[in-house]
């Protein structure tokens, strides 16, 4: 009889969750660096959130704003449940969630405790299967066979499912040296530098707005004296 797939689960449960765990963790230093710029610039935020009130119903929007709103209508309706999502799947904008959730002031129970569930146990769990199923022979055999079976669209779907699984398995063998397309990691490094931007300029949104929080102090203080 050969190793089941529980048997594997096991042997690197701990090990996956930890590695879950530390990407969750991973996530609190920009969550504690806007959760603090808000605090110390409450009246400058206080318009930030009137700007989004001027927005909401405007077509005309940029990335920036769009996905301000997006994480903005996240974090306010959805809370817990919305984070919990976006943390079970592989999501490369969830470096914006910690920012977004500090500036929004959601509470760190609210935002860590739905991380650490999505990261550390259900998005662990779904990419540790998909790993033991590629590097397993005779589970993928089984799923590719599943497939093969689907009325109608199984024969269509089959032949490029077991094509994909191939590249997938000779990334993972190469370290994602090989077998991958020169396309794909055109693509990859140009998103990879579109959320650089993306979070920099968040960065300078937050500084701005303390600088701007300190010149109105000061002001004050000269107008008091």
């Amino acid at each position: 009889m050969g190793i089941t797939l529980w048997a594997i689960v096991s042997k690197v449960r701990l090990e996956a969750f930890m590695w879950g765990a530390g990407t969750a963790l991973g996530e609190l230093p920009p969550y504690f660096m806007a959760r603090a710029a808000r605090l110390s610039g409450q009246k400058v935020e206080d318009d930030d959130f009137n700007e989004l009130d001027e927005i909401k119903d405007k077509e005309d929007l940029n990335l920036w704003s769009r996905a301000k709103l997006l994480m903005h209508d996240l974090v306010q309706r959805a809370g817990f449940v919305g984070i919990l999502l976006c943390a079970s799947i592989p999501n490369p904008l969830f470096d914006l969630a910690g920012l977004t959730c500090g500036h929004f002031l959601v509470p760190f129970a609210t935002f860590f405790g739905a991380t650490l569930i999505g990261k550390a146990i259900i998005k662990m769990h779904i990419q540790m299967l998909f790993v033991i199923f590629i590097f397993t022979k005779h589970h993928l055999e089984a799923l590719e066979n599943l497939i093969a079976s689907i009325p109608e669209i199984g024969p269509a779907i089959h032949a490029p499912f077991v094509e994909y699984m191939e590249k997938q398995k000779l990334k993972l063998h190469s370290g994602g040296k090989q077998g991958g397309a020169p396309t794909d990691s055109m693509i990859s490094k140009c998103f990879e530098v579109f959320l650089f931007f993306m979070i920099g300029y968040f960065v300078l949104s937050i500084i701005n707005s303390m600088a701007q929080q300190y010149h109105k102090d000061v002001i004050e203080k000269k107008k008091a004296q």
